[in-house]
């Protein structure tokens, strides 16, 4: 791993995208063009071309090695879960078993105390293709948000939004059994959503487009639980703007602070009350 320029002694994958030195989340700026180091966080007019080395490798094209540790743990969770459960259930296209029957999402058994439901089920799948396709999203979305968050960050925005996508998807189908990582990822497409936006300034850009277009496919076929997918990006959203301290900062800066932590910790009590809200007096 190549160390930040003004900061020897931390690991990084960034690099400025105008001399291509590595920089760390402190010292790099969000622009229209890529990340920037102090150097270069100014005007581009009459910029000069630092030397420096070359980072050896980018930041942008590092979904598949050995960055975002946390999307790769998130994945291997849920592919061994789904294995379980395929064992248990009758086979790698119909899990179920006692594991999927005690972690699965039903409002009844959450009103009946089993609240470890709003985020098991997040870990679960209903066939392969389900699976197959939250995975791919995950690994294709986690590792960039990752990049920028930081891994307790990252790590505290799948959570909180997949308990959001829990208390969503309660909110529309309370009686209705839900399973999926769906949430937690439209989760991760509301942080890309809030990335993109202040570094541009502008929200109609390609994270809105995955978001119409994904939320298009979920109010479209049936069987899918669209509270849950709005619920998820709900959380994911406003977990981010948490992290950029409500507007003041930015979000990719920094480690994860009081604010954040705070943020967090509200988001993901009002997800639970909200679900114990809808499920009372169902069991």
């Amino acid at each position: 791993m190549p160390t930040c320029y003004r900061h020897p002694d931390r690991e990084t994958g960034l690099s400025c995208s105008e001399c291509g030195r590595p920089i760390c989340t402190e010292c790099m700026t969000m622009a229209p063009v890529g990340i920037r180091c102090p150097d270069h966080a100014g005007n581009a007019a009459g910029r000069r071309r630092l030397r420096g080395p070359a980072p050896v490798i980018r930041a942008q094209r590092q979904l598949g090695s050995t960055f975002a540790p946390v999307t790769k743990a998130l994945i291997a969770i849920n592919v061994l879960v789904y294995l379980i459960t395929a064992v248990q259930g009758q086979g790698l296209n119909s899990p179920g078993g006692s594991l999927f029957e005690k972690t699965a999402l039903y409002g009844p058994l959450v009103e009946h105390g089993d609240w470890w439901r709003l985020i098991t089920a997040a870990f679960l799948h209903a066939n392969i293709v389900h699976i197959g396709f939250n995975m791919f999203a995950l690994w294709v979305i986690g590792g960039p948000v990752e990049h920028y968050l930081g891994r307790s960050r990252f790590l505290g925005l799948y959570l909180v939004a997949g308990l959001a996508g829990s208390a969503g998807a309660l909110l529309q189908s309370p009686t209705g059994v839900t399973v999926g990582a769906s949430g937690a990822i439209f989760g991760i497409l509301g942080a890309l959503l809030i990335l993109e936006w202040q570094a541009t300034g502008k929200l109609g850009g390609q994270a809105m487009t995955l978001i119409v277009i994904n939320l298009a496919f979920s109010f479209t076929f049936a069987g899918i639980s669209w509270g849950g997918h709005v619920g998820g990006l709900i959380g994911g959203i406003l977990a981010t703007l948490a992290f950029a301290r409500w507007g003041r900062g930015h979000a990719a800066y920094g480690r994860l602070g009081f604010g954040g932590a705070l943020g967090l910790v509200v988001i993901a009590a009002a997800s639970v009350g909200l679900a114990y809200w809808k499920v009372r007096g169902l069991a």
